[in-house]
């Protein structure tokens, strides 16, 4: 931990109650860390807020001595983004209400530690919809909106910041200021909004979230479709689109990938003897849902050889998209790797995944494939395995430089839904226009001239 004087440590002990205050080694590890766990940074602090004036208490404090901010709540990121570099560390999540549901004009008003989980059974227990479905449900909306999280039905509805009309932000400064409104147009000066979507931090603190909310879809379909490999499976997306079928999401997923949460959750997949799968889903009215069903079964088979599971049993049909999920979770539980989350155009993720098994044949490392095929957003887990821990690091930067060197070939981008953080920062440098990298900067420093918020990682100097 770097040093602060006597008098900042005492200073900092009394800004919040001593319940809501840690300081030094006091603090938890798992408060210096993120989902991943084996990078753990230091923080002279640490305060969990319950309110938006304590946020501004806190910021202040630390602008006026200089202190470096992280901000974090659940601590799901997989980047690196919550992984303090000496200051103080601010957890939003006790700031988990949701205060207002205005049903007249379709929006909802919570606080930045409300989670997934909780606000999407709220609305939807009102006959509503909030369609942004990233796979980790315990991760908060603060932090959604933080990272631009995308999710599985992003191929129809968009991603999280296609539903967040509003923030209030405490910046820099420690000022107050309400950005958006209901309205779903506006016209009205720059969109500095949409600046603080995807920050992961850099900016300001979100302390209230306005959403877009829609009416709740009818009904939902599901159908698992096996294929004899991954590239046949990805292929086949395409005549999906081609059909207008319109599906809410479009999952891939390879067998030998199935079989890490199989394990970890003691659970059987159906189809076990394909190689690879897509799982679709539909959601409308409860009459059109067999004929998309039907629909999709009859233009996968006219092109390719599958197995067709029509999941009408919703126990077999939540199993799948409970292994689905638990993916991230039970490849960490296997042992040490690293979480990598690219997005390539629609047209080009075959040729990607392609290129990923001669690289893991090349490096010698264990790569598993699994993503959202309706939006070309292609998630990988890159495995140690028995590899030496001494030989780790160097390996896999061999892997990683490779790999995202070649995403920018494919006119891809480094993170889809995830963000920068600390762990894809170097890469992200590698790739970045100069022009591009200079702008993001001096947004920065118009915003954070200091340089106080998450400057450890994304763009910043």
């Amino acid at each position: 931990m770097s040093p602060v004087s006597n008098t900042i440590e005492a200073q900092l002990r009394t800004l919040l109650p001593s319940d809501q205050v840690l300081i030094g080694n006091d603090i938890l590890s798992a408060y210096k860390s993120d989902f991943i766990g084996t990078d753990v940074g230091f923080a002279e602090a640490y305060f969990k807020v319950y309110n938006t004036e304590q946020v501004q208490k806190v910021v202040r404090f630390a602008y006026d001595h200089d202190l470096p901010i992280t901000i974090r709540a659940a601590g799901t990121n997989l980047v690196g983004s919550t992984i303090p570099h000496g200051g103080i560390i601010i957890d939003m999540s006790a700031m988990n209400k949701i205060l207002e549901l205005d049903e007249e004009n379709h929006t909802i008003l919570v606080e930045p530690g409300v989670l997934l989980c909780d606000l999407q059974q709220y609305v939807e227990e009102r006959g509503l919809f909030y369609p942004p479905d990233p796979a980790e449900k315990h991760a908060t909306i603060g932090g959604n909106i933080a990272t631009n999280a995308g999710g599985m039905r992003a191929v129809k509805y968009g991603v999280t910041r296609d539903f967040v009309l509003g923030l209030e932000v405490v910046s820099a400064e420690g000022k107050v200021i309400d950005l958006g409104s209901k309205c779903l147009k506006d016209a009205t000066g720059l969109n500095v909004k949409q600046l603080f979507i995807g920050s992961e931090g850099t900016l300001g603190v979100i302390t209230k979230c306005l959403l877009r909310l829609i009416n709740k879809p009818e009904a939902t379909a599901h159908a698992l479709v096996g294929f004899s490999s991954l590239r046949e499976a990805i292929t086949a997306v395409n005549d999906l689109h081609a059909a207008n079928l319109a599906p809410t999401a479009i999952e891939f997923v390879e067998k030998k990938v199935i079989a890490f949460g199989e394990a970890f959750l003691q659970q059987e997949f159906p189809l076990p003897q394909c190689a690879a799968y897509l799982v679709i889903t539909f959601d409308g009215t409860t009459v059109e849902m067999p004929e998309k069903i039907a629909r999709c079964q009859q233009v996968l088979s006219a092109k390719h050889q599958i197995e067709f599971l029509d999941l009408k049993d919703e126990t077999v049909a939540q199993r799948v998209w409970t292994v689905r999920a638990a993916l991230a979770k039970a490849v960490q539980a296997s042992g040490i790797w690293e979480p990598v989350d690219t997005v390539v155009p629609l047209s080009d993720i075959a040729t990607f995944v392609d290129y990923i098994s001669e690289l893991s044949e090349e490096t010698g490392i264990r790569i598993l494939a699994f993503g959202h095929a309706g939006d070309g957003n292609v998630h990988l887990c890159i495995l140690k395995d028995a590899l030496p821990a001494e030989q780790w690091p160097a390996k896999l930067d061999v892997v990683l430089t490779k790999l995202y060197r070649r995403v920018y070939q494919l006119h891809g981008k480094v993170a889809a839904e995830h963000g920068i953080g600390r762990h894809k920062r170097k890469y992200f440098m590698q790739e970045v226009g100069a022009n591009e990298l200079d702008l993001m900067r001096r947004i920065k420093y118009a915003l954070d001239h200091k340089g106080l918020f998450n400057s450890h990682s994304g763009y910043t100097a």
